[in-house]
């Protein structure tokens, strides 16, 4: 059947759809509906949000069609984004209400989806489920609301420590009703000074969950705890500056990891030009870090670790939920394997170079179809896409029109 043919029934099938997963009430069957393809599809979708399907938080033209019919002829998909801020239940909530497509939580994968790994960890010692870990970013609590859904059970934000000793960083004052509505006390530790309850606050891991929204508060807690001695606020370790230590001394005592979920530098907001988003703190962060230490360039360098498109680990995640999304809907023993994927983002810097760079341990081949419809706008894009279309809806006939479906 020709993609144009299958547009012509798209009402009825969003309807079918919606049908279909109100009546089984589970994310089990999301892929498959009475209408579906018997067909296992040797392909899939991973689309971009913001700039993709949605636009300042209202549907792009297309997207919910473009769903629903991915849905209704069994084709898996995934939603893979840079934002974040919000749990996957409640995010694709959001999403499902926006389009009026019904979605299940398996679907979304969000930049900080991946830090769920860190809880338990590859083995005991580096597990953080129990050791406190300092979330920045996003709108009030909500950052730290996510990581102990993902089973952190430690977590302090920059507010808190604000709080606890608005000193800290005075310039935040005009901030104080905004804190006062969602931060809490420091979790005890010892030993505890009257004068600075944030003393002995002893951090082990800093996770910048969603874009900052007080940029200053937070680069001077996180440059605090990176300065310190064993991650212990308040304190200023010895090594620091030493020639005759790696990385001229800095990070060499102990402190925290640092680990930012999103890359972008720009994305995509109701403003007609794009936005600063996570990747401009960072940036801001290393500048400030180099104007302190010296930086990369006299020898110590601020190591981290970032996830989100385009790197190669957030792209292994998604498939491996492609995968086990579609195991689940066709079935453990699927014999017919995912050949080929195709990415529709609106960023050739995320979008495109991840899936034009990734390789695949499951031998897929992600292909990059990049939209007009976000932060691309015209002329020749950094990172080259397959191809470039208007909106979601063409990527979705190119990609059914490719796979000859």
């Amino acid at each position: 059947m020709r993609p144009q043919g299958l547009w012509r029934s798209v009402g009825l099938v969003h309807r079918a759809c919606t049908r279909s997963f109100l009546e089984t009430g589970s994310g089990r069957r999301s892929f498959q509906t009475a209408s579906s393809s018997p067909r296992v599809p040797d392909f899939a979708f991973a689309f971009d949000i913001d700039g993709v399907l949605l636009r300042s938080s209202k549907p792009i033209p297309g997207a919910a069609e473009s769903l629903a019919l991915l849905k209704d002829q069994g084709i898996p998909f995934i939603l893979l984004t840079n934002g974040g801020g919000k749990h996957e239940t409640e995010r694709v909530a959001e999403i499902s209400e926006k389009l009026q497509v019904p979605l299940d939580p398996s679907v979304i994968i969000q930049s900080h989806s991946p830090f769920a790994e860190l809880v338990r960890g590859p083995d005991e010692q580096s597990a953080l489920e129990n050791k406190c870990v300092l979330v920045v970013g996003g709108e009030g609590d909500g950052c730290r609301q996510v990581a102990e859904k993902y089973g952190f059970k430690n977590v302090v934000t920059p507010g808190d420590i604000f709080m606890a000793n608005p000193t800290i960083w005075p310039f935040s004052k005009v901030f104080r009703n905004y804190y006062e509505g969602f931060t809490r006390p420091l979790p005890p530790f010892s030993p505890r000074d009257p004068k600075d309850p944030t003393k002995g606050l002893k951090i082990d891991a800093v996770f910048v969950f969603n874009d900052p929204r007080d940029w200053a508060l937070d680069a001077q807690v996180i440059l605090d705890v990176l300065l310190s001695s064993q991650g212990v606020l308040g304190t200023v370790s010895e090594m620091n500056g030493r020639s005759d230590l790696p990385n001229r001394g800095y990070l060499q005592d102990g402190q925290p990891h640092l680990y930012y979920s999103n890359p972008d530098l720009v994305w995509a907001a109701a403003y007609h030009l794009p936005r600063l988003g996570q990747g401009g703190f960072r940036e801001a962060l290393d500048g400030t870090w180099a104007a302190i230490t010296g930086g990369p360039s006299k020898g110590a360098e601020l190591k981290k670790t970032i996830i989100g498109k385009p790197h190669q680990g957030t792209y292994e995640f998604a498939e491996n939920q492609l995968l086990r999304n579609r195991s689940r809907a066709f079935g453990a023993n699927i014999q017919q394997p995912l050949r080929n994927v195709y990415m529709v983002g609106d960023n050739p810097e995320s979008d495109i170079q991840g899936a034009n760079t990734y390789r695949s341990a499951h031998g897929s081949q992600w292909h990059s179809l990049l939209v007009r419809t976000g932060v691309y706008s015209g002329g020749e894009p950094t990172w080259t896409p397959k191809t470039i279309v208007d909106n979601v809806q063409k990527a979705v006939e190119y990609g059914l029109k490719t796979s000859q479906w």
